[in-house]
């Protein structure tokens, strides 16, 4: 820390208790000054030789009367006092970056200008700041940090805006001609050093990184804060993901983790403030700067501590540009009076909204460039739409545990991305399937709505193998499910057959099966059956091995009894024959594609003697 000694005389200064002060000399005092509750029992001549103020209020007559002087209103209080009065008897003070700014604004109060005296204390001060506390990083801080209780008297003399302006200009330095200590990483041991070969002392030291004094700024209150991150921004040399860096560093530091303490009536207004200030200084590249995180964070803050509607909204923009970089726990904001569900839905809803429409601009961007380049090869950026659905989904799966969230709600978040978000939908079937267990009320018609949402041909065999069993489910549903996974099974043991029957024509894949599968699901449900029923026959005459066929009924095997019984009955039905009785309907004697399998006799021989289901 730098320092200045001013005076030569030994410090003469005595006190009596708390409130009276004194100066040791064979001369009476001949002058009272009172300052705040402190009585200074000083002489006339040292105190009129360097203050204007004083000459105008102390009389030069009635020498042999004490004078009382008040001053109630002197800027940084007694010991400012103090520190003048020391100057003017020329005893010695040592000035630094914590009582520099006080002792300024007491010279300044008491007029100690160079017109009553050469190299008086006002003069002396300026140079001290000049040449050494404007050039020194840290004590810069730290006289930025004294000007708060005398920020008028700082703002007059242009303290503040000295301050910031050296911050803002080393924030802006190279970091490879940093020569000044600093604390985000490993302080200079010797600073300033300059050894024998010309080099200096930092060029040993580990590369100094650009957020290098994004911590120190941190101590500084949000309204210097605020000001000094506007300098360092308006210099315009400074990168987004610093000025992101450092944002986040400051709300780390005062923003409390908990939210009782974020909403408590104490820490309330400050918090609001903070985080407005904290908004505002966002970088202005919206798609650089702050992670996602960071941002619903701020979002989930802002929301809690009541902060204005505006800046919510430039959050909720910010966010929805880099929606795919977020997490599931990142969204859980909670809900604020008078919504009655636990999380922030709607929220997160209108987030998703401004992700879909920057995605379709982008969609329509890369239309045109490939209309421009009269390709067919471009090839779209669908990965973050794709991650964006897995997050959807999880956060669907978190939602559905609310007893209070409704049906219209979940449908509307579910259905807000488009179908490329989900190439895969067991994560759906997981959300719905909590919602359906959380809400066991729900009607019929309620239950076939929210399973609407899900498009059984895009469940995985685990997915599928679970909704089939699931009682929770419609039975429409069900029914779907056992379908379409036979069509997929039929799908895979065609592509074996030809594979076997034909080596030279191994391009045909299963994709391209299951490709010509989906295209026959649009197909009358009775000519599928019959189509499956057609590959089960080819199976039966021995076209597949024996490995290959027990591979192909083993889906069947696993099914439970519950949809076994349900799949016979939709053969027979889509076999096209007329049932005769109840019984007749469900039994075993209809050839299904889960009753048939070769070499399982006890399989066909007790399901002859099921009775009906119903």
């Amino acid at each position: 820390m730098k320092f200045m000694k001013l005076g030569s005389k030994p410090d003469a200064f005595q006190a009596d208790g708390k409130s009276i002060r004194y100066v040791t000399s064979e001369l009476e005092s001949d002058v009272v000054v009172k300052v705040e509750e402190v009585q200074f029992y000083l002489h006339k001549f040292p105190l009129l030789s360097k203050s204007n103020r004083l000459q105008k209020l102390v009389p030069k007559s009635n020498e042999d009367k004490v004078i009382e002087v008040c001053m109630d209103d002197f800027p940084g209080g007694a010991n400012s006092f103090e520190v003048c009065a020391k100057f003017c008897y020329g005893m010695t003070v040592t000035l630094n970056a914590y009582n520099v700014v006080a002792a300024r604004c007491g010279a300044e109060y008491l007029e100690m200008t160079e017109d009553v005296d050469r190299s008086n204390l006002i003069y002396k001060i300026e140079v001290f700041l000049n040449s050494s506390i404007f050039r020194s990083w840290k004590d810069t801080i730290i006289v930025l940090q004294t000007t708060k209780p005398l920020l008028s008297w700082s703002e007059d003399l242009k303290i503040v805006g000295r301050c910031i302006d050296s911050i803002a200009s080393k924030t802006s330095v190279d970091p490879a001609n940093i020569s000044w200590s600093y604390t985000h990483n490993r302080k200079l041991a010797e600073p300033d050093k300059i050894t024998e070969e010309g080099t200096n002392y930092r060029d040993k030291m580990e590369n100094i990184p650009r957020d290098w004094w994004v911590e120190d700024i941190c101590e500084l209150d949000i309204d210097l804060y605020k000001r000094v991150m506007i300098a360092v921004k308006s210099k315009g040399r400074m990168n987004g993901a610093v000025i992101g860096e450092a944002l986040k560093t400051y709300a780390l530091r005062w923003l409390p983790d908990s939210v009782d303490a974020l909403i408590s009536e104490d820490h309330a207004l400050r918090n609001k403030s903070l985080i407005e200030t904290i908004i505002c200084l966002l970088p202005s590249d919206k798609g650089v700067g702050c992670s996602c995180s960071f941002l619903l964070k701020l979002l989930k803050v802002s929301t809690l501590v009541g902060a204005d509607e505006s800046l919510r909204e430039v959050l909720v923009n910010r966010i929805g540009l880099k929606l795919h970089e977020a997490r599931v726990s990142d969204l859980l904001i909670p809900a604020r009076f008078p919504q009655i569900t636990i999380y922030d839905v709607e929220l997160v809803q209108s987030i998703v909204n401004r992700f879909v429409i920057h995605e379709k601009s982008n969609w329509d961007l890369d239309v045109v460039r490939k209309n421009e380049k009269g390709t067919d090869n471009l090839i779209l950026g669908h990965g973050s739409l794709v991650g964006v659905g897995r997050l959807i989904d999880g956060y669907l799966a978190e939602i559905a545990h609310d007893p209070n969230l409704n049906l219209g709600s979940f449908i509307d978040l579910s259905q807000s991305l488009p179908e490329l978000a989900r190439p895969i939908h067991d994560g759906l079937y997981k959300a719905i399937d909590i919602y359906l267990k959380e809400h066991p009320s729900l009607t019929k018609a309620e239950r076939k709505r929210i399973c609407g949402l899900m498009d059984v041909k895009k469940l995985t065999m685990e997915a599928s193998m679970d909704a089939a069993q699931n009682e929770r489910l419609p039975l429409r549903v069900v029914v779907q499910v056992l379908f379409f996974e036979q069509v997929r099974s039929s799908a895979a043991s065609r592509s074996l057959n030809n594979h076997q029957s034909d080596g030279s024509q191994s391009t045909t894949n299963f994709d391209e099966e299951c490709h010509n599968t989906a295209e026959e699901n649009c197909k009358p449900l009775g000519k599928q059956l019959r189509q499956m029923k057609v590959s089960e026959e080819l199976q039966k005459n021995g076209r597949l091995g024996k490995k290959n066929s027990k591979n192909s009924r083993s889906g069947a095997q696993l099914l439970p009894s519950r949809s076994r019984r349900i799949f016979d009955k939709l053969w027979s039905v889509g076999k096209g024959g007329h049932v005769e009785n109840k019984s007749s309907e469900t039994s075993g004697s209809s050839q299904s594609p889960t009753s048939i399998v070769p070499g399982d006799s006890k399989l066909v021989s007790s399901r002859h003697r099921r009775h009906s289901i119903s």
